[in-house]
């Protein structure tokens, strides 16, 4: 490539990883390259932010495996560490997990707090037969079905069921395709699902550990950050055969701008966001629902698909919050004693046990407890978990609110009631805080959708646009996964600049017979 301009539009995992792609593969000088994120921060939902003072909030927290993130390892095995020279990111993933390996004693606790039995599945006949069935469908015989038309309303009652859903956030009514892509993306760790064992984690929050290495390393090759720069829309130069951005449309602290796009320019556009108008709450007040879209990701994909309907149906996946939603929350604590108690009450030392799902919750209630420290900044006197619930519209159990009306300290003493440690709550009371987070659209990519919904990367008559992200169709991954938007981001880069390379394939367990004896032998027990 000469000295074409590259125009990329979000900051997330997505649009970092493209212009690392760019520059790593494609040759393209970092000053030629001008990305524009409406925040002031870098990272998408890939966030970590706070102080031990003030409290600190991760919205979520992603698991990675090292099977299948293929495009992801790829990528950062060419990011420096910041804090060893000569070593590299993924280096210090891969030491980071071997130090430690997630094997987890108390993955469900049952409504009178006790560790429940999860070496079995507890899946029937009809339950099996189901899920074979539906894993050897093909997608356009599952069309838009939902998880809930495939399944008889017991497979929602088993341990698998709960397992499943709190894992990687499923609700019934979410996509049979999804599901059934996760199936089969995830088939080699069914023998240790109930442990956990497969999970990979980074060693501190994804913001300190992926977001500012990557942002370091771009920033010293010369890429161009401009920041609470907000894209409101694109134009197009309509051809006999094609469509070509021509200019580019946004907003910086309220003035208008626009940038004329060349026809040998390129332009990359994360579109939509699965934690767009998130709001937080405190210790002393809940958090809002808001749905007006002042994320402009959304307003975004909208106006370019209005006048372009082969660009995708944002409306499918942002019209339906009261099946996309759910809470989290970020606990930061001042003294051990939670730690050392769940510890005692788990089994687990923090960081090595997962998720704890309190399966009889209404809120169907989850917490983590990390490997600390889990920020860069946290002092060591000072302890951080994260937990959340899937229905934050239901009545809680030991506090007579809707999860999404509570406060950080009523949900402090909901989980308390959980596990048993009421008498801790006054000192947690005083030492704590608790942030919690609602996400209208957290799960959003789950929704039941029909082609033609999320566009392709590429998509044939648009030849200097991509589309990356978590709402682009990359034929058989699996969305709400990092991988999924680094995935997203190689094709867009090997695609139009028409590399000879390509992308990492996509891991298929269900051609190694091991994998499918090992995981019919657990769906057995």
């Amino acid at each position: 490539m000469k000295e074409e301009n590259v125009y990329i539009v979000g900051g997330g995992i997505a649009s970092l990883s493209c212009a690392v792609f760019l520059i790593r593969d494609g040759r393209v000088p970092g000053r030629n390259i001008h990305l524009y994120e409406e925040t002031g921060t870098l990272g998408g939902s890939l966030d970590g932010l706070g102080s031990p003072e003030d409290g600190y909030v991760i919205r979520g927290g992603r698991m990675l495996n090292f099977e299948t993130f293929e495009c992801t390892w790829d990528h950062l095995r060419s990011i420096p560490s910041l804090g060893t020279p000569g070593r590299t990111v993924l280096d210090e993933i891969v030491e980071f997990n071997k130090k430690g390996r997630t094997h987890s004693r108390a993955r469900l606790v049952d409504g009178n707090r006790l560790k429940v039995n999860v070496a079995s599945p507890g899946l029937s006949w009809r339950d099996r037969f189901d899920l074979v069935k539906l894993s050897a469908l093909p997608e356009k015989s599952i069309g838009n079905r939902r998880i809930e038309d495939c399944f008889t309303p017991a497979f929602f009652k088993t341990t698998f069921w709960h397992l499943w859903a709190t894992t990687f956030a499923f609700q019934p009514w979410h996509s049979a395709i999804e599901f059934q892509r996760y199936a089969n993306r995830f088939l080699h760790i069914f023998p240790r699902f109930h442990t956990l064992e497969d999970v990979s984690r980074t060693p501190y929050n994804q913001y300190d550990a992926l977001v500012l290495p990557i942002s370091k390393w771009l920033e010293g090759q010369g890429v161009r950050f401009d920041m609470d720069s907000r894209v409101t829309g694109l134009d197009f130069r309509v051809g006999e055969s094609a469509k070509t951005v021509e200019r580019i449309h946004y907003l910086r602290r309220g003035e208008s701008f626009k940038i004329a796009v060349n026809k040998e320019d390129l332009v990359f556009v994360t579109i939509g966001s699965m934690t767009a108008d998130s709001s937080l709450g405190s210790m002393t007040r809940a958090p809002r629902l808001e749905t007006g879209k002042k994320d402009g990701a959304w307003t975004l994909w909208e106006s370019i698909a209005k006048n372009n309907p082969d660009l995708g149906r944002p409306e499918v996946f942002s019209g339906h919050p009261g099946e996309s939603k759910w809470e989290s929350f970020t606990a930061t604590l001042r003294d051990p004693a939670f730690f050392r108690k769940m510890e005692e009450f788990t089994g687990n030392v923090a960081g090595t046990g997962g998720l704890v799902t309190f399966k009889d919750s209404n809120w169907l209630l989850s917490v983590v407890l990390f490997r600390q420290p889990h920020f860069l900044n946290q002092p060591q006197n000072v302890q951080v978990f994260w937990g959340y619930g899937l229905f934050p519209d239901k009545t809680g159990n030991y506090v007579p609110k809707k999860m999404s009306d509570c406060t950080g300290e009523e949900i402090l003493t909901e989980l308390c009631g959980h596990l048993g440690f009421e008498s801790e709550l006054p000192l947690l009371r005083a030492t704590a805080t608790v942030i919690p987070c609602m996400m209208p659209y957290i799960t959003s990519q789950f929704l039941a959708r029909k082609p033609g919904d999320r566009p392709p990367v590429v998509q044939e008559g648009y030849p200097n646009l991509a589309l990356l992200g978590q709402f682009c169709e990359v034929p058989g991954d699996t969305v709400f996964t990092v991988e999924y938007s680094v995935r997203s981001a190689q094709m867009g880069v090997y695609s139009l600049l028409k590399l000879d390379k390509k992308v990492k394939p996509i891991y298929k367990g269900k051609r190694h017979i091991g994998v499918l004896w090992n995981a019919l032998r657990s769906a057995l027990k």
